[in-house]
């Protein structure tokens, strides 16, 4: 029987949407106010989510206690209060968008899970804008 298992968690960033290879106007056209050469921020709120069998002997999926140690080691070490573009190496050469940021998040998660294991990203970039990514 599977069952899925969630943990909220949230972190502060700033990053800015822009491609290096692109003229300042091309940048401007795709990206908008999100191509600010000063960047610009969000509180992004993450769910991600564990799905597999329940363990007989502990009743567990995974114990939620190492679900939440696992994002405050892999994502809110890394992410919080950093700026996405300038500190975090995931993103020298790929542009932070939401997009982005939850498939970085997912293959950082994902080799710390168990094989059979199915691993979600859920990320909400503002309180109506998300992104879910379940892997290849």
């Amino acid at each position: 029987m599977k069952v899925t298992v969630s943990r909220r968690a949230h972190f502060n960033a700033a990053h800015r949407l822009y491609r290096k290879d692109w003229s300042r106007e091309e940048n401007d056209r795709v990206f908008g106010k999100c191509n600010n050469e000063n960047f610009h921020g969000h509180n992004y709120e993450l769910i991600a989510s564990v799905t597999g069998n329940v363990d007989p002997e502990t009743g567990y999926v995974i114990d939620i206690k190492d679900l939440s140690a696992l994002i405050a080691d892999e994502v809110e070490a890394a992410f919080d209060h950093k700026n996405l573009n300038l500190d975090v190496p995931e993103f020298a050469d790929l542009n932070p968008t939401a997009e982005n940021i939850a498939i970085v998040i997912w293959n950082k998660i994902r080799p710390r899970l168990a094989p059979d294991h199915e691993l979600e990203i859920t990320l909400f970039e503002t309180p109506r804008n998300s992104v879910t990514y379940r892997g290849k």
